[in-house]
Order: C-alpha cells, then structure tokens, then sequence
C-alpha cells in the first residue's frame, strides 16, 4: 500500500508577495506585480511554489522553466510516490549500482545530521512508517498503537550506521528502507536557488517545500516570515525577517495515523515512538538543506540538546512552540 501524505505549513512569507498558497501547476501571467513570475505547483509530496522577479517575463519563464525541469529530474531520484524512482529500486532491493551524484551526496549530508544529532535524524525510519501506516490503515486497529512486538522488530531494521555508501554503489540489508521525506525537499530547493544565481537572479523565492529566499524583497527590505501556531490557524506567533536564507517547520500537525494525534509521522529512531514534546519547530539556515533535516531532528530533542548542537550544525536561529502553546527563542 503507498501512502502520500502532504505537510500542512505554518509558514507564510509577505512582502512584495503574498504568502504561499498553491494552486494548480501554472506558470501566473495575471500578476499584479509586473515583475514578478510565479510558478505553483506540487513536488515529492509537498506543495512548491518558485516567484521570481525579473524585468523580462520571457526570461523569466525559461528560468522557472529550467528551474521546474530540474525539479523534477531530482524527484525521479528522491521520490518514495514514483514506481520508478532511484529510492524506490534502492529500498526494493538493497542495493543500487552507479546511483547518481546527487543521491550519494543527499545520503551523506543525512549520514552528517545523524550523527550531529545522536541518530535523531535517520532516513532509515521507514520501516516504522510502514508499520504504523499498515497498522491505522486496518479498519479494527488499536487505538493504542501496534503492539510492542511490531515496533521492536521494526526498530531491528532501522538504523542509519546499516547505510553503507560509495561512488558507486549504495549497500543496505534487506528490510532496511530509505526516506528522504525529511531532507529532500530542502535539497532541492538549495539546488534550484544555486541553478537561478548562476543565471544571475538576485530577488526570489523558492520553496521545494521549504523556502528559501535569494537576497532581499525588491523594495530592499527583508522576506517576513509568519509563524502561525498549528493549535490556531491564523495566529501569528513570531515574525523572522530573512534576506538569503532558509526557514523549515516541522510539527506532529504534518501527518497524523489517528484522529485522536497521538502518532505522526515524526519518529524516534530510538525507541520507535512519535514525536510529542512540540507543537512546531521552525529553524532559520544559510540554507534549506540543513533547515529541513534539523526542524525533523529537532522535533525529538529537548531545548538544552538543541542549544548544545547549534554550533556544529549550521542552523543560526530555532523557533520552538511547546505543547502548552509557549514559545521559546534559541540563536547560535
């Protein structure tokens, strides 16, 4: 059973735009805003929108164009959704001969967080979505859960040191599978932001699935970006003003197996558990990569933990909303 799932967000960046809402793909030819192209559409699983300030619209399109290409060509690798993706063949069979690149270089950069993080981090946890989506997809399941049994023989085939990558060849025992829900779309997003400054773009926005802004708003002023509390939609618990930099969210609120929320999609490599401890972690990088794996990480980690991995991991400010709905401030 393939089960797709797309991550509610709490984030909405203004200024000479407006926030990220998604329609249909297209690339707006109605903009109020006559330098400004927008492309909306959706990419692994998450919505995706490219605005692009530009003085000549035909330039404009080939760029976003070039951009969604691209996109799209990384999706092929990443995607747990496309039968014919690179991940796919790989959790398939445990092995991928001559992967591409930019997938030995994902898989690294989640290898880094890991260990930066105590194992916090693990594209490896697949194995416990699996289980918990094929428990609450039964029509009689345990309110409770599945039972300890599941879990632990789960927990046997996670565990990111089971990864064994090389130019050409990734290794993994079978049983063992890849997500990189919690890393690629802020991969992507980086690599979309390095094609447009190579083509000389120096005002946008680009959100994979997570955001990330090239310099300033046209006007010179910082992005704005809101933090709502995912308790109450529509209330803004913080404003981060960012010029060439990155914002992810993560939170419990992206998926939720029961309608009660006691288990999501954020798991504890530890123990097989959900995360709980926050209503939403938001984190601010130099880039999207690092912002998304971390806000996942972070989701499991106490305050003190997050202030003691700061330095090392290149994250410059995290915006914690507790379960009680109290909002804390760390900055490396």
């Amino acid at each position: 059973m393939t089960h797709h799932f797309s991550r509610r967000r709490f984030l909405q960046i203004s200024g000479a735009i407006a926030g990220l809402s998604i329609a249909a793909s297209e690339i707006s030819r109605a903009n109020a805003d006559a330098g400004l192209v927008e492309w909306r559409g959706t990419l692994l699983g998450a919505v995706a929108t490219i605005k692009l300030h530009h003085h000549d619209r035909g330039e404009a399109e080939r760029l976003i164009a070039l951009s969604i290409t691209e996109a799209r060509r990384l999706e092929r690798l990443f995607s747990l959704y496309l039968a014919d993706s690179a991940l796919v063949a790989l959790n398939r069979t445990g092995v991928l001969l001559d992967p591409a690149p930019e997938l030995i270089d994902i898989l690294a950069r989640s290898q880094r967080y890991a260990e930066l993080t105590n194992g916090r981090f693990d594209a490896t946890v697949q194995p416990l979505w699996t289980l918990y989506a094929d428990h609450f997809s039964r029509p009689d399941a345990d309110p409770h859960g599945p039972p300890f049994a599941a879990v632990r023989d789960a927990l046997a085939r996670v565990g990111y040191a089971k990864l064994s990558i090389s130019p050409d060849r990734i290794v993994m025992p079978r049983g063992t599978m890849l997500t990189l829900n919690g890393i690629a779309q802020g991969y992507v997003t980086d690599k979309i932001v390095d094609l447009l400054r190579l083509q000389g773009i120096q005002q946008s926005l680009v959100d994979m699935g997570e955001a990330r802004a090239i310099g300033p708003r046209p006007d010179g002023q910082p992005w704005e970006v809101a933090i709502e509390d995912p308790e109450h939609t529509g209330r803004t618990v913080a404003m981060l003003p960012i010029v060439d930099r990155a914002v992810s969210t993560s939170g419990a609120y992206g998926f939720r197996f029961d309608p009660e929320g006691r288990f999501n999609h954020l798991f504890d490599p530890h123990n097989g558990t959900c995360a709980q401890r926050y209503r939403s972690v938001t984190t601010v990088a130099a880039n999207a990569t690092a912002a998304d794996a971390l806000s996942t990480a972070f989701s499991l980690m106490s305050p003190s933990e997050i202030r003691a991995a700061l330095p090392r991991a290149g994250i410059e400010r995290v915006h914690l909303i507790d379960a009680s709905g109290a909002a804390v401030d760390l900055v490396a």
